[in-house]
């Protein structure tokens, strides 16, 4: 099941240089090919604009930093971007595509080292920007929602890696093929702990008696843009929101649920393991939340 559907765009932005597709090329001893050692962000743009770059290339830092990757690259000049920040470089992507709705994928890696796991090696850091044309689900898909299962992958909170997007997503890619092998969308993953962590690609919101309640960080998730988002509406529209342990029956049990990411917004979980959340149907609170993260978005894309 694809989350939207993509037209393969021909330019990218790599280390450096704004280039045709069929002429970028990366090294075979790049860490985050043979190692996974790097980490990645996943970007919107609404018209030509991209929803809050500033904080997707701050949590790119932050990531940059724990892993002892240099993260001068983000604000660093660049030729091709004109001079300007890796901040431009993502958008003269978009321009050069000649797309205005687009996904947007920056990744950053330790770059070619030896061919043993040692990022001593690594001397450069590779920078690969690529963005494809983004067409949304249509109203009725919110209005139908999500079904998800339980996956068998556990995310262990005493990780740093839980807290960072790396390039290292094999259990995400698995548990998101558990689920949909199994006909559902997305899948719910515990932590060591037995408490709800995350989706596979997004992190999890439910109600509880009129309460918005969300994993929390020790949980052993990542801190999401579009969470982050979510949690500053609800609380300017006074709905109690709470970030912390949560467990599987208050999932199962909630009125209502809904998952976030960058790309999909907010998107009601309705079943779960076959049987319904809540009514089966959007509920009140994740469609107010999902209008006015619609009028956020367009307020900040002006």
């Amino acid at each position: 099941m694809k989350v939207e559907r993509e037209t393969m765009t021909e330019i990218i932005y790599l280390n450096g240089r704004l280039l045709e597709r069929s002429q970028a090329t990366l090294s075979p001893f790049d860490h985050g090919f043979l190692y996974g050692y790097g980490v990645f962000e996943t970007m919107r743009s609404y018209g030509g604009h991209i929803f809050r770059l500033d904080r997707h290339l701050a949590r790119l830092r932050r990531s940059l930093a724990s892993l002892g990757l240099p993260d001068d690259i983000i604000a660093a000049p660049d030729p091709a971007a004109g001079g300007q920040a890796l901040e431009t470089a993502c958008l003269k992507v978009i321009e050069a595509n000649g797309i205005k709705d687009a996904r947007i994928r920056l990744t950053v890696t330790a770059g070619e080292g030896d061919m043993t796991p040692n990022p001593g090696t690594c001397l450069e850091p590779t920078v690969l920007v690529t963005a494809r044309n983004l067409v949304p689900f249509p109203e009725d898909r919110y209005a139908e929602g999500y079904t998800a299962t339980l996956s068998s992958i556990r995310r262990n909170s005493r990780s740093p890696l839980s807290r960072l997007k790396s390039t290292c997503y094999l259990e995400n890619v698995l548990a998101r093929s558990e689920a949909h092998a199994l006909g559902c969308d997305e899948a719910v993953l515990l932590n060591e702990a037995d408490y709800v962590a995350e989706g596979s690609t997004a992190n999890i919101f439910l109600v509880r008696d009129g309460q918005l309640i969300t994993p929390s960080v020790e949980s052993g998730i990542l801190p999401g843009i579009t969470r982050e988002a979510v949690i500053e509406i609800a609380r300017a529209h006074n709905i109690n929101t709470a970030e912390r342990q949560v467990e599987l029956t208050q999932l199962v049990e909630s009125d209502e649920a809904f998952v976030t990411n960058s790309i999909l917004q907010l998107m009601p979980l309705v079943r779960f393991q076959g049987r319904p959340i809540g009514s089966g149907k959007p509920g009140r609170v994740t469609e107010t939340l999902l209008a006015a993260y619609s009028k956020l978005v367009s307020e900040e894309m002006l």
